[in-house]
Order: structure tokens, then sequence, then C-alpha cells
């Protein structure tokens, strides 16, 4: 990618480019704008709910290292995105392809997943869900 070139959608998911500045740049501006809306719309219909929203606490922490955010933040594009492998209209396994991608992350950055995510996850979920 140049200095001129604005990142694509294919771009945010790369996972050899989510740590490239701009990528990274739009990857977060990409959640920060879609990730709630989506979550919200699909808290009570995706059983790995819990586990995407504390991927989102971890990766807005300042403490995650920089290279963990930049996989993290690419991850969650790829939730937000409407470019899918499978199409999340799909009834039944519309977000098995995400599942897969958030159940990496989680294999490989486990890590920087603190139990102050989960339960931060875990709380707004109950009241997404209103419990």
């Amino acid at each position: 990618m140049t200095a001129n070139a604005k990142p694509t959608p294919q771009d945010a998911i790369d996972p050899a480019r989510a740590l490239v500045p701009q990528v990274l740049q739009v990857n977060e501006a990409r959640v920060r704008s879609g990730f709630w809306p989506k979550v919200t719309r699909t808290a009570a219909s995706i059983p790995f709910a819990d586990r995407l929203v504390s991927v989102y606490y971890a990766a807005r922490d300042p403490q995650t290292p920089a290279a963990a955010k930049g996989i993290m933040l690419g991850a969650l594009a790829y939730f937000v995105l409407p470019i899918d492998a499978i199409p999340d209209v799909l009834a039944g396994i519309g977000f098995t392809d995400d599942a897969a991608v958030i159940t990496a992350v989680i294999a490989t950055l486990g890590a920087n997943i603190r139990q102050r995510h989960t339960d931060a996850a875990r709380q707004v979920l109950a009241r997404l869900k209103g419990r």
C-alpha cells in the first residue's frame, strides 16, 4: 500500500496488513462506528457474543499491546463489515465465519483478554438482553 492509497475493505480484513497504520486506523474507525449497532441487533442470536464483546474491550484497553490490538481490531472489523465469506443473513450459518475468526483471535491472543474484559462483556450483554 502506497502512502496515498486508501485502504480497501479487503485490506481491513487482511491479517498481513492488520498492523499497517492506515489499515489500523480504518479498522478502528469501522469498529468504533459499527460494532455496537451490530452487537445490539445480534446479541441474542449469536452464541459467541460474550467472547466477541470481551475482544472488543481488550482491543480498547490501553494496557493491551499494540500488535494484539491491531489483530483484534482486524477481527472486529471483519465482524462489522458487510463483506463476508458467509453472509450474516443466512439463517443458522451466517455467523460461523465470524465465530471462527473470533475463536482464532482468542486462541492466539487470549492472554491479552483479562477477566475485567470478560466481566464487562457479560454486564453489557445482560443489559442488552434485558436481564
